[in-house]
């Protein structure tokens, strides 16, 4: 391939009741794609009245977690007691830094209707300066985020910078995250503005030239500093999530729901959980328990 390191069909995990994620970050063959160190596609998927989506309270440490919806609403919970619906083209981003803890459900009222729910979430590392920092909860609606329109194209910059227009939303890093659409046929260049980027499609299939087409639930991670064509093979529109940034300060360490520069970080966060040490959610009376057969945090170089 001439302008494509790897591409990344993700497994796709069904976690009861027919829902199902696919996981593009981390894989064996990327482990991250600028400061992004974690891709989850969530559905899409329709719940029937009664049903709903139920992540209890859980902890995160040193990262920050974005959610980002294309149908369907959230309601997230965390140790702030910040309480805050997420709907399609809004962005919630949470900043763990030194330790923060957070739910995800489905709201009353569309649990007992019914609802459907389709959307990514990522985690993104911390730089190791802000790592430690105070957590932190930002809420940023659609229409506070830049839009770019042009004929058959459209696309929305959810966090960071691209095609030099920013979102409004507390990133620490060099990076972007950009919500692209493109009607059939409609073509744009997505420009070398960083030195890792990636692309992860949606819905449709997406005509990258010399390189093939690609289809959707597949990341295509391109060669460092590269611009490419993209354009809708049709027959539809293709939907695609452009991301990427600068290299990392220096490698990370994942485990369970943790990301931290250091090994001990993460184990001090895992004895933390273990012992009750992080804060609670208010209204919340379950958690995740650390599962017990957790190994040694894994190295991204």
């Amino acid at each position: 391939m001439h302008d494509i390191d790897i591409v990344i069909v993700p497994p796709t995990h069904d976690l009861g009741d027919g829902f199902k994620v696919r996981r593009a970050l981390p894989s064996r063959q990327r482990r991250m794609v600028g400061p992004f160190v974690f891709l989850d596609q969530m559905g899409p998927h329709v719940f029937t009245p009664g049903q709903g989506l139920d992540v209890r309270p859980h902890p995160h440490v040193c990262l920050a977690t974005v959610t980002y919806l294309f149908s369907g609403e959230i309601m997230h919970r965390d140790s702030l007691g910040v309480v805050q619906p997420i709907k399609p083209g809004e962005v919630n981003w949470m900043t763990a830094g030194r330790g923060i803890v957070h739910s995800e459900r489905t709201g009353a009222e569309r649990r007992q209707a019914g609802s459907d729910l389709f959307g990514l979430q990522c985690w993104v590392a911390l730089p190791r300066a802000v790592e430690e920092s105070d957590p932190a909860f930002a809420h940023v609606g659609v229409n506070e985020l830049p839009f770019i329109e042009d004929t058959g194209v459209s696309a929305r910059v959810v966090a960071g910078s691209y095609w030099g227009r920013k979102a409004p939303v507390p990133t620490h890093s060099d990076m972007f995250y950009v919500d692209l659409t493109l009607q059939a046929g409609a073509r744009i260049a997505m420009p070398a503005e960083y030195y890792e980027q990636a692309l992860y499609i949606v819905e449709g299939s997406l005509d990258l030239g010399r390189d093939g087409v690609f289809e959707a639930g597949q990341l295509v991670v391109l060669k460092p500093k590269t611009e490419v064509i993209l354009r809708a093979a049709g027959p539809g529109a293709t939907r695609a999530m452009l991301l990427g940034g600068e290299p990392m300060d220096g490698p990370r360490y994942l485990s369970w729901n943790f990301v931290a520069s250091s090994a001990e970080r993460i184990e001090q966060a895992r004895q933390d959980w273990r012992n009750g040490a992080f804060p609670q959610v208010p209204g919340e009376t379950e958690f995740i328990p650390l599962p017990e057969t957790l190994g040694k945090p894994v190295h991204y170089p």
